[in-house]
């Protein structure tokens, strides 16, 4: 029997986010800076709306670092106590923002259900103009982002997120005005508990594709059953067993498996071909194939796959 083993630089995981990492460290300062005014804006205003908006701006300050997290901890190279390096941290990163985004959504429900029960008092000039503020914040992230969107799966995750929190401040001049113009303050209330639950279904994606890294699952991306048939088409392979595809951190996924082959003498031919088969139609860079002899195992009696 033989085994191969193949895999790319984990460093190479973080290259073109790596390009744009200065671009993501001014989108997150502006992001938490602004974070920062708009809960000081919220609570002197007595805006929900702003406070809600706030905790949104957390989700992409979150996105943003997460970002950063996986261009940092790529680039550090494996050591002999952690093998695959330090890119899994994202994945912990991930949870622990999941986990406190959903518990400050209920209190954002919980507060607004709070405030319809007794309308407390919103001043609206100032709620527009730290809105406004928010606006002009997230146009220039996104704008910081627009460029390296394209190049990086990380960097277009960031810039997906300051876009979504771009509309969450219209809402919130939105909310401004019609308490100006009006004086219905029950619309902060409203579009608060709108923005919460706007928070909801990505920070669950977040959560469940996390935990889903975490018990080592089969990426989204790939289908399990093609691959198999794929690596079957393999010329010399008579069939795939123990087969496992799971990903160390998002977007850097990893195989093992043993391919049956019916003349050791390809087994070299049939690992280069496999390998190059992984890289360029699934995307699996790190790979480890285990090549046996399918006379050998007819022999000792093993039940081969048909």
């Amino acid at each position: 029997m033989g085994a191969g083993h193949s895999h790319g630089s984990t460093g190479g995981f973080g290259t073109a986010a790596g390009r744009h990492k200065r671009r993501l460290a001014m989108a997150l300062g502006l992001t938490t800076a602004f974070m920062v005014a708009e809960v000081v804006g919220g609570l002197w205003t007595g805006s929900l709306a702003l406070l809600a908006d706030a905790a949104h701006m957390l989700t992409d300050a979150g996105g943003l670092a997460l970002a950063l997290i996986a261009i940092r901890f790529a680039e550090r190279p494996a050591t002999p106590e952690t093998t695959y390096g330090y890119v899994r941290a994202e994945v912990l990163s991930a949870l622990t923002n999941a986990v406190v985004l959903l518990l400050l959504t209920v209190y954002i429900l919980y507060e607004a259900y709070r405030r319809f029960v007794d309308p407390p008092q919103v001043i609206g000039g100032p709620m527009l103009v730290v809105a406004v503020f928010g606006l002009v914040v997230n146009l220039i992230s996104m704008r910081l982002l627009a460029g390296g969107s394209s190049e990086s799966l990380n960097v277009k995750g960031a810039y997906f997120e300051v876009m979504s929190d771009m509309l969450g401040s219209l809402g919130v001049i939105v909310a401004a005005v019609v308490v100006l113009t009006t004086g219905w303050t029950l619309v902060d209330p409203i579009i608060g508990a709108g923005i919460g639950l706007f928070i909801v279904p990505r920070t669950w994606n977040l959560l469940r594709q996390a935990i889903h890294i975490l018990l080592e699952g089969v990426p989204p991306e790939v289908d399990l059953e093609l691959l198999r048939k794929r690596l079957c088409q393999v010329p010399g392979v008579t069939a795939v067993e123990d087969l496992h595809v799971w990903s160390i951190t998002s977007g850097l996924n990893a195989l093992s498996c043993h391919l049956v082959v019916d003349d050791m003498a390809r087994s070299a031919a049939v690992l280069a071909e496999a390998s190059a088969l992984l890289r360029t139609e699934f995307t699996i860079r790190h790979s480890t194939i285990q090549i046996e002899d399918e006379t050998i195992r007819g022999a000792a009696g093993h039940a081969l796959p048909i």
